[in-house]
């Protein structure tokens, strides 16, 4: 259901990225969904994380994906600001809707089949 890349220095794993394909049907194309970004905190601003994201990037080119995306919280500034040197755009237009645990379950019980 998903796919992971590491950064390594050396023989040292310092980051990751877990991401999988989801589908567009404004584009008719798949896309590339970046599930989670993460750097040991001692290796950031040493180019690891952009070298995840562009290599990312270059995955959903060579696999036609229409685009990428993730999420990122809104107190995060570094990580906003460190996205934003990549260009990336803001979907402020969208808000994302979670159902878990009990909710998740009611709204399951309330389909009419069961």
């Amino acid at each position: 259901a998903a796919e992971a890349i590491l950064a390594y220095e050396g023989d040292t794993v310092v980051g990751f990225a877990v991401f999988f394909e989801n589908f567009s049907t404004f584009t008719g194309k798949p896309g590339l969904y970046l599930e989670d970004l993460f750097v040991l905190p001692e290796y950031r601003g040493k180019g690891y994380g952009k070298a995840l994201l562009c290599f990312l990037a270059q995955l959903a080119v060579e696999r036609d994906c229409a685009r990428m995306e993730w999420t990122c919280l809104n107190w995060n500034t570094p990580s906003l600001q460190f996205y934003q040197t990549l260009d990336a755009r803001t979907m402020d237009e969208w808000t994302v809707h979670r159902l878990t645990g009990g909710t998740l379950e009611r709204a399951a019980a309330q389909f009419p089949g069961k």
